[in-house]
């Protein structure tokens, strides 16, 4: 995840993986983080991620940052050979509308599952 990546403004943001605070954190230009795309553990805990909320900081709004956060959430899994298992109604929506060529650039997701929904369940708790 180390390529130039650019608000709907134009102006640098970055992405990177928080692996203990399971998020992709979203910061812009001054490393100020303006979002965080939240993802558990699936079932197969080494293979998946469930992606189940995703928030990006109102004083940065109309910048398309969530857009860009999805995208890059997606293809650093993709990268990683993760399973996505979206939650989250971007990452539900983004897959419904590229989820054919998201697959056939080697990446892989299914549809939440009860078991899945009840691992969030619980994390809410």
């Amino acid at each position: 995840m180390s390529e130039a990546l650019k608000d709907s403004t134009g102006a640098d943001v970055h992405v990177e993986l928080d692996e203990q605070g399971q998020s992709y954190v979203i910061t812009v230009d001054g490393g100020e983080v303006a979002g965080h795309a939240y993802f558990l553990p699936g079932p197969e805990a080494e293979t998946e991620r469930i992606f189940y909320h995703t928030v990006v900081d109102g004083a940065f709004g109309g910048r398309g940052l969530s857009k860009v956060l999805v995208a890059q959430a997606l293809a650093d899994s993709r990268e990683k050979s993760i399973t996505v298992v979206p939650v989250c109604p971007l990452f539900v929506k983004k897959l419904n509308d590229t989820g054919d060529d998201y697959q056939a650039e080697g990446g892989r997701f299914r549809k939440a599952t009860g078991a899945d929904i009840d691992i969030v369940k619980r994390h809410a708790e």
